[in-house]
């Protein structure tokens, strides 16, 4: 992780750390680090979003990239725009989930899938090196305005089809998805009730869909009695659903069921999810022909474990999907279109996700200085290994560590100092026990480093 990219691109307090000053510094890095071409950008609805993306759009025209600005725009309508314009990349000004007082700066390939870590480290060594590209007066990149939306339902019209109509309450909590998510259900021809969809940069509820944040969707959906709740965050990249009888479906149940629909759709193949990803997704494909791949948190590296393995679908237990029969954008719009076609041809979710295995997920989290990771990361995959009888060890990112019917995933956190804890097993008792054991090592680790 370098100064300014985090695991998600940069993430930051507005005019703390991420000014526009700044903003316009990686307009001007990634202009220099393209040499030319065309830069698509777009931006969710926080109030520093113009600021933050105006300032962007000075660094790369003074390097002679042109652009086009797609205004107001979920990713996932970024990354449909790169490929509709043949751009040379995009970018994304927004924070995802993150509270309204921040904002972030994401930058994508032409591909549609996000720079990976070494394109943001090349742009950081540009940015810190302040040698950035100036055109002449007469070179000067040229900017232009587009609105992709309505090619952008047409397109996923043309690969999403439903016999029936149904009920559907969206919840786009007040984010980049309100322009875009009811719409795209609409023309499906869904009966469409909208939660949370005036584009404000005040946000109602949290912007991450989880449980608890969705408390209102779940009411609503069972109040009108309808068919399904699809919900995103603050730049739609990721979705939450509610099922028919108004319960939140637990993310590793939906990233399973949608897997398993995909495996239905497109004939087996490679499932590609990361390495806190419970054992319910591998039980639930295998039989579907299905393989499961895991790799390194983060949408980046799930797109691009997908690209090299020709993999049908690809998500994290976080409600980012990518569908690269699609795009290698992760899109929670397009993903809704698609649980309602599950659904058409599958049947109501409630009764779907009792076929999804349930097993005992713990979470912990551990203060831990970041200065004191790398050697606590060491002491604890030295201790591990001696202490627990297990059968297979993945070491992408962070120590999973495996049993027939057990994982444990120790790993330093990309955003906080603190080292978490994700494990899972058959029972209640035996999950307790191995975080009782788990906790310990990682605290006397942390205390030895």
């Amino acid at each position: 992780m370098g100064k300014y990219f985090g695991t998600s691109g940069i993430r930051e307090v507005v005019n703390e750390k991420l000014t526009p000053e700044l903003a316009l510094k990686v307009g001007k890095a990634l202009g220099t680090y393209l040499g030319g071409g065309t830069v698509v950008i777009g931006k969710d609805t926080r109030t520093s979003g113009e600021m933050l993306k105006q300032a962007v759009i000075s660094g790369l025209l003074s390097t002679g990239v042109d652009v086009i600005d797609i205004g107001l725009a979920p990713t996932p309508l970024t990354g449909f725009a790169i490929k509709r314009y043949g751009a040379d990349a995009g970018v994304t000004i927004t924070a995802s989930h993150n509270p309204p007082e921040y904002n972030g700066i994401k930058v994508w390939q032409s591909n549609g899938m996000a720079y990976t870590p070494d394109m943001e480290a090349e742009l950081e060594r540009i940015l810190e090196s302040g040698n950035f590209k100036k055109a002449p007066w007469n070179e000067i990149g040229t900017l232009r305005r587009a609105d992709p939306k309505g090619e952008y339902i047409k397109k996923a019209l043309e690969m999403v089809q439903l016999d029936n109509s149904y009920t559907v309450v969206v919840d786009s909590g007040n984010g980049a998805g309100s322009i875009l998510s009811p719409y795209l259900q609409r023309e499906l021809g869904n009966r469409v009730i909208s939660l949370n969809s005036h584009p404000s940069g005040f946000f109602i509820r949290e912007l991450e869909p989880n449980a608890k944040s969705l408390s209102a969707l779940a009411k609503t959906v069972k109040a009108m009695k309808a068919d399904v709740g699809i919900a995103h965050d603050g730049d739609a990249d990721r979705i939450g659903v509610v099922d028919d009888q108004g319960n939140f479906v637990e993310y590793e149940v939906m990233l399973s069921l949608m897997a398993g629909y995909m495996l239905r759709k497109f004939g087996k193949g490679k499932i590609v999810t990361t390495v806190d990803a419970g054992f319910a997704l591998d039980d639930y494909v295998k039989p579907l022909g299905g393989e499961v791949i895991r790799t390194r948190v983060g949408d980046v590296a799930v797109a691009d474990e997908l690209a090299r393995h020709g993999g049908v679908f690809g998500g994290e237990p976080s409600g980012t999907w990518i569908i690269p029969q699609w795009n290698l954008t992760p899109d929670g719009i397009f993903a809704g279109a698609l649980v309602l076609e599950m659904i058409d041809k599958l049947g109501p979710l409630s009764e779907l996700a009792k076929e999804v295995p349930r097993y005992v997920t713990l979470r912990a989290k551990i203060s831990c200085p970041n200065e004191k990771k790398a050697e606590a990361m060491e002491i604890i995959a030295r201790e591990a290994l001696k202490s627990f009888d297990y059968e297979r060890l993945i070491d992408i990112d962070g120590i999973r560590i495996e049993s027939e019917d057990w994982w444990i995933l120790f790993r330093p956190s990309g955003t906080e100092p603190i080292m978490r804890i994700t494990l899972e097993a058959h029972t209640e008792e035996k999950a307790r026990a191995l975080m009782e054991k788990a906790r310990v090592l990682v605290e006397r680790a942390i205390g030895e480093a």
